[in-house]
């Protein structure tokens, strides 16, 4: 949802405006002077500002100035009752998204705001693409028979809104395959928003998910929040190791599922939200379903579809393309040009038993990487468990 700042001293343009951007589903947020509007930014709490120039303590452009040199990303549209030519250039200039002159038209105030809208939504899919990390973990086509059902699966549930639960031992791809569904989807031209359950406690996951308002809680700070469900709005959410997620909180996910609206924490308005979730475990959730520590009527509700993922002692057949992607991928950043492995390393590696997955065959090769000065990884680079395999 966008928030919008109206900065407007004026109280009957400032409320008729806000009634036009109520009906078309806006946040917003009001501010009578620059020092006000000043106040509001510091709380990080608009996605647009709508600007009049003349104010009772000062020039609109001066907070103009503001929001280029400190949140570039902020448009601002500029509307001032003294507007002439001169005006909307200096405005231009000094980098306004817009200009108009009051008294504000309606639906030229919309037409500005959806040009607005993309331009917000671009930022937010750009932070995202940058916060992305490498996972370490690459998909291959794969040929083996343990993989029949999930290339099925994958192929046949992509493209459609289904919620997937996705189970598998530590390492197995989990996470490789969440992108795959999603790339596949309709959803595909907005990023993938992920997070790992269990790498974060459970007070700061609820402010994680579901955003929170300024000082809504100690150590909130004074500066709004936005919650990964309404960051995934028209995309997919990826929530990593649900099983460790607590039980108050599974109530408020399945809530969120249930009726398409989050709340923030500390917040009262009830915000829509659209995205389709993907969540993936290693632990068995139906014994946690049994023991009371992971709610049935959630469990259902993310496993519309559930994709088993196999081991990798169980796809061995897989493991060359794997070798060979790592190694292409990792190479270059450690300066080397090493261009594949021994053929008793291979043996080595079909035969191993990898209890870490293809997570622990990547890590084994990066360590592979930095040991070797040659053109080819040999059985003195990796270590002496996964050694001795290749003649047993």
């Amino acid at each position: 949802m966008t928030t919008v700042m109206i900065v407007e001293d004026e109280p009957t343009p400032r409320e008729f405006i806000a009634k036009i951007l109520a009906k078309k589903s806006y946040e917003t947020v009001e501010a009578e002077t620059l020092a006000g509007a000043h106040k509001v930014l510091d709380q990080a709490a608009a996605d647009v500002v709508l600007l009049d120039v003349t104010l009772p303590d000062g020039n609109g452009f001066t907070l103009l100035d503001r929001l280029v040199t400190e949140q570039p990303w902020v448009p601002v549209i500029v509307a001032t009752g003294y507007g002439d030519i001169d005006m909307a250039v200096e405005a231009m200039q000094n980098g306004a998204f817009d200009f108009m002159s009051k008294p504000i038209d309606a639906a030229r105030l919309l037409r500005s705001l959806e040009n607005a809208d993309e331009h917000v939504a671009l930022h937010r899919e750009l932070a995202l693409l940058r916060r992305e990390r490498r996972s370490g973990e690459y998909w291959v086509e794969s040929s083996a028979a343990a993989m029949n059902e999930v290339n099925d699966l994958i192929g046949r549930v992509g493209p459609t809104p289904a919620n997937v639960l996705l189970t598998g031992e530590t390492g197995t791809g989990k996470s490789m395959v969440a992108g795959l569904l999603h790339a596949q989807s309709p959803r595909a031209e907005k990023a993938c928003v992920t997070i790992n359950c269990a790498a974060i406690s459970e007070h700061m996951l609820e402010s994680e998910l579901f955003g929170h308002e300024a000082n809504a809680f100690t150590g909130a700070g004074n500066k709004r929040k936005l919650g990964l469900m309404e960051v995934a709005d028209g995309s997919t959410l990826f929530l990593d190791e649900i099983s460790t997620m607590k039980a108050a909180l599974q109530a408020k996910l399945l809530r969120a599922l249930e009726e398409h609206v989050i709340r923030r924490v500390g917040g009262t308005k009830e915000i829509g939200v659209d995205f389709r979730l993907i969540t993936a475990t290693n632990r068995d959730i139906p014994k946690m379903v049994d023991d009371g520590d992971f709610r049935e009527d959630l469990y259902w509700r993310l496993k519309v579809v559930e994709i088993k993922m196999p081991p990798l002692r169980e796809r061995v057949e897989d493991i060359p393309a794997l070798t060979g992607a790592f190694i292409r991928n990792l190479a270059p950043d450690y300066g080397k040009d090493v261009t594949g492995v021994r053929p008793r390393v291979m043996s080595a590696l079909k035969s191993y038993r990898w209890p870490g997955n293809i997570r622990e065959l990547r890590n084994t090769l990066e360590r592979a990487l930095l040991l070797c000065d040659g053109a080819e990884i040999d059985l003195a680079h990796i270590l002496e468990e996964i050694r001795q395999t290749a003649t047993a």
